[in-house]
C-alpha cells in the first residue's frame, strides 16, 4: 500500500496504462463578465480505488456523473453532468496493493477538481463484515462531513429501496477527516459512500472488470438514480 499518489507514480516498477490509469473530466467553464463572477462547478464524483481495486466504483462513478459506463454518451441530455476524477487498477490480480488511502490522496487533478467544487461524492467498497452485516448483506455505508447531502443520500437510497447505514458508526469508514480528499472542496464537505460487495456484485451481470460496463443491471441504475436525486437537492438548497 502506498502513502499517497505521489509516492506510487514515482515507483518505477509500475507502468501507467499497464498496471494503472486515471481518468478525469472538467467541464468547460467560461468568466469575462466584469459585472459578476460565474458559478464555479457544483459537483465532482470520485472514485479513488476504481477497477480492480474495489470493483464497480468505476462505473458507478461515471454513471453519476450523467455519462454510461460503457460509451461514455451522456445518459440523458437534459440532465446535468458533473466533473470526474478516478484512479484504477488493471492488473488482473493484486489491485489491492495499488490502494492510496484517502488522506494520501495527492493526485494534482483530483486536489484541483475537489477545490474548485461545492459538493463532492466518493465511491467505495466494503465488506459486509465492515459495515457489520452478514456475508449476504446489501448496503451502503454513508458518510463525510456534508451532513445535509448525507441526510439526502439517506433518504434518496431509502426511499430506492436501497438500505442505508450512517458511516459515522464506524470511525474507519466514516469518511470525517477533513483530508479527506472528498472534504476538500470549496465548503470543507463531503459525502463518502461504502457499497458493501454484495450490493455492487448485484449491480452487474458479468462482474469482471471488462465486463462490468456492459452489462449494468437495474439495481445499478436504481442507485445512480438516487445518488444524483440526492445531489440535485443539495445543489437547489
Amino acid at each position: 500500500m502506498y502513502r499517497s499518489n505521489t509516492e506510487l507514480y514515482a515507483d518505477a516498477s509500475l507502468r501507467e496504462g499497464v498496471d494503472y490509469r486515471r481518468r478525469f473530466r472538467r467541464h468547460g467553464a467560461l468568466d469575462d463578465d466584469q459585472a459578476h463572477s460565474a458559478d464555479s462547478p457544483t459537483t465532482i464524483v470520485i472514485a479513488m480505488h476504481g477497477g480492480g481495486i474495489e470493483a464497480g466504483t468505476s462505473e458507478l462513478c461515471l454513471a453519476i456523473a450523467g455519462y454510461h459506463p460503457a460509451t461514455l454518451a451522456p445518459v440523458d441530455a437534459d440532465a446535468p453532468l458533473y466533473d470526474y476524477w478516478m484512479f484504477e487498477g488493471l492488473r488482473d490480480s493484486g489491485n489491492g496493493d495499488l490502494h492510496v488511502t484517502s488522506t494520501g490522496c495527492d493526485d494534482p487533478q483530483a486536489e484541483s477538481l475537489c477545490a474548485g467544487a461545492r459538493y463532492a461524492v466518493s465511491l467505495h467498497g466494503c465488506t459486509p463484515a465492515q459495515a457489520g452485516l452478514p456475508d449476504t448483506g446489501q448496503a451502503v455505508l454513508v458518510g463525510g462531513l456534508d451532513v445535509t447531502l448525507k441526510a439526502y443520500l439517506g433518504q434518496e437510497f431509502t426511499a430506492a429501496g436501497i438500505t442505508a447505514l450512517d458511516g459515522s458508526a464506524d470511525p474507519g469508514l466514516a469518511g470525517v477527516n477533513p483530508r479527506n480528499i472528498v472534504n476538500r472542496t470549496l465548503t470543507g464537505a463531503g459525502a463518502q459512500l461504502e457499497l458493501t460487495t454484495p450490493l455492487r456484485r448485484g449491480m452487474f451481470g458479468t462482474n469482471t472488470r471488462a465486463q462490468r460496463e456492459q452489462t449494468t443491471l437495474p439495481l445499478f441504475w436504481t442507485f445512480v438514480n438516487a445518488t444524483r436525486a440526492a445531489v440535485a437537492r443539495r445543489a437547489a438548497a
